[in-house]
């Protein structure tokens, strides 16, 4: 098993330089294919447990920070939440300071930003970094020193639309979504030149009356659809193909947009809760594969797509890889988009299966809510199988490492009209514990075979995405703020650090001068308790809010 490979012929020269030097991680999921994979081993699963603090940074912002650095050279920037409210440029190996770019961010951002306000890193090419804020903006910096070039308006935040995202750079265009899919907003990714921020093209993610893909909505609704592309990007240099992940539609009352119960039909409400293969160059979409056709559960489909090639029945096969939020991981040809494998990765109730030749779940009807019909014990519940939290894939041990949720829910319907910057949802939704006595899991997922190799139980949900190495490692942390190097081959934890705050982002590892580090940015979430009920209350009370940058290394 291989990463999928980049061509410098059809990606940004100075991407692939930098993310092909082993030493730096140069894209938020270190490379192209969103692997998350580093094969840097001087720091191994022998010698971790004598791994120790190097420096930290305060990132003087407190609330749900979810950064994973990118390190270019000798540099390491890193953003930080509320708005972001700092990007700092540091010395990778000192922790001093190169320069601080702080932007004028509007007081009433949070309003607008359904799920925090945070900020899940940057994005480097041409010397420069690319910083998507959440008053819908996207600024270019000078690397080397921090100055404004450009910032231009991607889409108007007080709609509901915020960035927390990185952008994807692809050649001479720096591709961006946004948020917005709980405030009925019409989702769409852009393409901005690199060079002066000058809009290329959108596209949008939910077809206009009259649109291809239009009659899949009731009427107009689609105009107000969600299927908002918010998170992180992947690109394919081969077929030249950018993949990305839409969110749910809107409103969650299926009733609106749909026939409000199993018997969609072809109301399935195109392309949300979907992959997209695209074209970079247009923005055409070229395939979709749509996860969770017509939504009742608000099973957002934005997780992040992980590029590799497998030995599947005997060939190498180029894939796509998504823990899906509807409890389901699928594997498909990520050149045609047919669909490999589809099975569950947690536990999943609201479906039998999920068939690869109908690209349609089986669905239990009793799970399914709508008008007069309120669901009970549905699971995962809303936050999904897997959440934003990134997943990351080993060659060399062969499996996917997948920060897991284990959380259910009830679900019923009401009324709701849209009203511009609003929750459009329509729907109650009370938490319940997932069955067997715990509430997350690091799953270590073979995705050849479609089964669960090791995995660590938690007593909370909503935990620390993931970083593998080639010294036999993972790094994950919790919300309790244990950041922690596991064997990557036995899941056995060898080293363990609890950083005051629970962590959600994913650590990064780099080398300077021939030294390995290792950085975590920890800072627990604040605004995703308040919709999970008394699981919720715990999340909070496990750790207090922080907002620091921890870098180790062996001493």
């Amino acid at each position: 098993m291989v990463m999928a490979g980049i061509g410098a012929s059809r990606a940004n020269d100075s991407v692939v330089k930098a993310a092909s030097d082993p030493n730096g991680w140069a894209i938020a999921g270190h490379d192209y294919g969103n692997t998350r994979f580093s094969p840097l081993k001087q720091i191994n699963s022998e010698n971790a447990g004598k791994l120790q603090l190097v420096y930290s940074l305060s990132l003087a912002s407190l609330r749900s920070n979810e950064s994973s650095p990118v390190v270019i050279g000798k540099t390491l920037y890193v953003s930080t939440s509320w708005g972001p409210k700092y990007v700092y440029a540091i010395d990778a190996a000192t922790g001093a300071r190169k320069w601080t770019w702080q932007p004028d961010i509007p007081d009433d951002v949070l309003q607008y930003a359904c799920c925090d306000v945070n900020s899940r890193g940057v994005s480097y090419a041409d010397g420069k970094i690319f910083v998507g804020r959440l008053d819908g903006k996207l600024t270019a910096l000078d690397a080397e020193t921090g100055k404004e070039l450009w910032t231009s308006t991607v889409v108007d935040y007080k709609q509901g639309s915020v960035i927390t995202s990185p952008p994807l750079v692809v050649r001479d265009k720096v591709i961006t979504g946004f948020g917005g899919g709980e405030y009925g907003v019409r989702g769409s990714l852009q393409a901005f030149s690199l060079k002066d921020g000058k809009l290329l093209w959108q596209t949008y993610t939910v077809p206009a009356p009259g649109e291809p893909g239009s009659d899949t909505w009731k009427g107009d609704t689609g105009l107000h659809g969600g299927g908002a592309a918010w998170l992180v990007g992947s690109y394919d240099a081969k077929s030249d193909t950018v993949y990305w992940g839409t969110s749910n539609p809107g409103p969650w009352n299926t009733a609106v947009r749909s026939t409000g119960d199993g018997n969609f039909g072809k109301l399935t409400n195109l392309y949300t809760a979907s992959t997209l293969a695209i074209d970079p160059n247009t923005g055409k979409i070229k395939w979709h594969i749509q996860g969770t056709p017509a939504d009742a559960w608000d099973y957002d489909g934005v997780n992040e797509l992980l590029l590799a090639d497998l030995k599947i029945k005997g060939s190498e096969t180029p894939v796509l890889m998504k823990a899906d939020r509807n409890g389901f991981f699928f594997v498909a040809n990520r050149e045609t988009g047919k669909m490999i494998s589809a099975e569950k990765y947690v536990f999943a109730n609201w479906a039998k299966k999920w068939d690869i030749n109908t690209m349609r779940a089986e669905e239990d009807p009793d799970k399914r809510p709508g008008p007069g019909h309120p669901a009970k014990d549905i699971c995962p519940n809303l936050i999904g199988g897997k959440n934003w939290q990134p997943m990351s894939f080993n060659p060399e041990t062969g499996l996917v490492y997948i920060p897991t949720n284990n959380v259910c829910m009830d679900w019923s319907v009401s009324d709701v009209n849209y009203k511009r910057g609003v929750f459009y949802l329509g729907a109650e939704f009370p938490t319940k514990e997932g069955p067997g006595g715990f509430l997350g899991e690091l799953v270590a997922w073979d995705p050849v075979a479609n089964k669960k190799v090791w995995g660590i139980k938690e007593d909370l949900p909503f935990n620390g995405g993931t970083l593998t190495t080639g010294g036999n490692l993972v790094f994950s942390g919790n919300l309790h703020g244990d950041f922690r190097a596991i064997d990557a081959k036995n899941g056995k934890v060898v080293w363990s650090k609890n950083l005051g705050s629970g962590v959600g982002a994913g650590p990064v590892t780099y080398s300077v001068d021939g030294k390995q580090y290792v950085a975590i940015v920890v800072g627990r979430t604040a605004a995703l308790p308040a919709f999970l009920g008394d699981i919720g209350k715990k999340m909070v009370a496990a750790a207090p809010e922080g907002g620091s940058l921890f870098v180790f290394a062996l001493q």
